[in-house]
């Protein structure tokens, strides 16, 4: 078994999960809006379960759920959590998101998402691996109709994606009945402004004026920027 990622203030195993930990998952879990306080939180396809574990560390709210589809990455997302320092707080469902929002009622006042975005082309042949890399098991429309059906009136469902699949999915979210409230462009270094990495989303069931944000994540190999730096430090070890 390989040694558990260390962060600050919690462990994470990964060795039974298809997608180890990466920028993408820690930069939402320190990103997602929580200006809002709110007491319930999901975390659609948890995977390691990092981006929960976030939540629980950044917020104070007492519910924090988890959904996750594969066998060994819902149980290894279990483990973490029971290892963790908020073990009561937190809890992963074996499920699909589309089964899981047909049966639950409950809303939450924030939902987070690392979604699977790769198109079949791409394709590994190893089904664990691409069942958390590939949108087949959650198109977009499917989690954008899920994160409406489970986010509360007032509530943030925040996550994270590629530049070029942005639009499409935005556009299936204000079909669904959720419009961008919040946008953070991300670079990957001061050497290239012109594309943007990734896209961190903050979308609501209320229309209202977009902020727009920027953030640059190194100025050169393994050297972060000021501004990445105060994002992750209060996670990553050495920052």
């Amino acid at each position: 078994m390989k040694a558990p990622f260390k962060f600050k203030r919690f462990e994470v195993a990964q060795d039974r999960c298809a997608m180890k930990i990466g920028t993408d998952a820690v930069l939402l879990g320190a990103w997602a809006p929580l200006d809002h306080s709110p007491e319930s939180i999901l975390d659609i396809g948890a995977g390691t379960g990092v981006i929960a574990l976030q939540m629980a560390q950044r917020s104070s709210a007492q519910t924090i759920d988890a959904v996750e589809i594969d066998t060994d990455a819902f149980e290894q997302c279990t483990d973490n959590f029971e290892q963790s320092p908020w073990a009561d707080r937190l809890y992963c469902y074996h499920a699909a998101i589309q089964e899981y929002a047909s049966e639950i009622d409950e809303q939450y006042d924030l939902i987070v998402s690392n979604p699977p975005f790769f198109s079949d082309e791409f394709k590994s042949g190893d089904a664990q691996r691409d069942t958390a890399r590939f949108n087949d098991a959650l198109p977009f429309d499917h989690l954008a109709i899920c994160a409406a059906h489970l986010l509360a009136n007032n509530g943030v469902f925040a996550l994270i994606l590629p530049l070029k699949e942005e639009a499409q999915f935005l556009k299936l979210a204000a079909t669904a009945g959720l419009f961008l409230k919040r946008r953070c462009g991300v670079y990957g270094n001061t050497q290239n402004q012109e594309t943007e990495k990734r896209v961190l989303l903050a979308l609501t069931k209320i229309e209202q004026k977009i902020e727009h944000q920027k953030l640059t994540i190194e100025t050169a190999r393994h050297e972060y920027t000021p501004e990445y730096i105060a994002i992750v430090q209060d996670f990553y070890l050495k920052m």
